[in-house]
């Protein structure tokens, strides 16, 4: 086996040099005839290198044909420098939509992240900002790139937090309700009129949340919008404490005379007291127990120089027998500050002070106001700014 192959490939050598034979040729220069001997190793060697260009020949005429084909579209891509300038354009007007897309989504989670901390602050009885709970908060796209889930990562754990305080904050909400409620009682006030159940519409058809993000944003909406209800009671109920007479109307308070039947000082017979008479010296200053606007302002009947101040739920204070009136009607005045002089005009006796409570226009006894106030001058405080002068406590 071996020799026949042996004396195979001897007889392809002998046809290959039979190709490569040495070779004689003539050349006329135009004078003389020139002879040339080619050797059969030197035809052989420039046969290879022929052969060699023809082959990088062959490749450089397929890559033109591939370029060719390419320019035409008809094969994948284009890949001209206008089409390459066109994708890439495309990618950078994608890359500033994201970029934009995720400035849209930080900017209004972070806006709901501030009403949320605002809520929370002003439902544990802090700083109330009404404008920033109320604000209407702009919309979120579900639709979210790469770029934006990575920007909204640490807002999304700041609002993970946020619910755990929110469940705090609605405890302590509901706990500051019902103490304001039962001191409303205590005045003889029903809490329950002056505060509305929020209600709200609800509805649309049922997609089941997709993923644990979708569900815990869902439940932690839900527990914002409970702790909103709870903000919005208390908020409702310590707006009217603003309303309710909360300081002694005089630096030093004493009383000659308590609401309720009594013997009339002129007749001596029995005659229903709608107030309380607080003595003093003639001049001394009488100061507004509540926010308000002042009604009547002047003389009125028995009462001598009166003052009334509108304080809003129904809610009324008067200030009889005055020497000097300070306010005219229809000024708003605020908690604490002067509005007259103590005298004894009208059905009088002596220098006082006839200080009135009205809720409804019928008159309940002013004690429990002027003994009870500092839990409302709390709130009032709070809810409306520091009092303006005047006494602060009720003795």
């Amino acid at each position: 086996m071996a020799n026949a192959s042996n004396i195979k490939n001897a007889t392809l050598g002998a046809r290959f040099r039979s190709f490569f034979t040495t070779r004689d040729f003539i050349f006329h220069d135009g004078r003389d005839l020139r002879r040339f001997s080619i050797a059969g190793r030197t035809q052989a060697v420039l046969a290879g290198v022929a052969g060699i260009a023809i082959v990088f020949s062959s490749y450089g005429v397929s890559q033109a044909m591939v370029g060719v084909v390419s320019l035409s579209g008809i094969a994948g891509e284009a890949t001209t420098p206008e089409a390459q300038m066109e994708k890439m354009r495309v990618q950078v007007e994608q890359m500033r939509s994201d970029v934009e897309a995720a400035k849209e989504a930080a900017k209004a989670h972070a806006a709901r992240i501030e009403q949320r901390q605002a809520m929370i602050t002003a439902t544990a009885g802090g700083k109330v900002d009404r404008a920033k709970i109320m604000q209407q908060l702009p919309e979120t796209n579900d639709k979210t790139s790469a770029l934006t889930e990575e920007v909204l990562e640490p807002l999304r754990k700041l609002e993970a937090r946020q619910v755990v305080l929110a469940a705090q904050a609605r405890a302590t909400g509901e706990a500051r309700f019902e103490k304001t409620a039962a001191q409303m009682r205590r005045l003889g006030l029903d809490p329950n009129r002056y505060v509305t159940t929020v209600q709200g519409g609800m509805g649309g058809p049922f997609e089941e949340a997709d993923g644990d993000e979708a569900t815990a944003s869902a439940e932690a909406d839900a527990q914002f919008r409970s702790l909103f209800v709870t903000w919005r009671r208390l908020d409702t109920l310590e707006q009217t404490v603003i309303s309710i007479p909360s300081m002694q109307p005089v630096e030093n308070l004493q009383f000659t005379s308590s609401f309720g039947v009594r013997s009339d000082p002129f007749r001596g017979t029995a005659a229903m007291h709608a107030g309380v008479d607080i003595p003093g010296a003639i001049g001394t200053p009488i100061y507004a127990t509540a926010d308000g606007v002042v009604g009547r302002s002047g003389r009125y009947g028995g009462y001598g120089n009166l003052i009334e101040v509108n304080h809003g739920r129904g809610i009324q204070t008067r200030y009889g027998h005055l020497s000097k009136i300070l306010v005219p009607a229809n000024t708003r005045v605020k908690r604490g500050q002067l509005i007259g002089l103590m005298g004894s005009t009208g059905r009088s006796t002596g220098s006082h002070l006839h200080y009135e409570v009205r809720v409804d226009g019928k008159a309940v006894n002013p004690i429990p106001f002027l003994q009870d106030g500092e839990y409302l001058m709390a709130i009032q405080d709070r809810q409306a700014g520091a009092a303006v002068g005047g006494p602060r406590k009720a003795n």
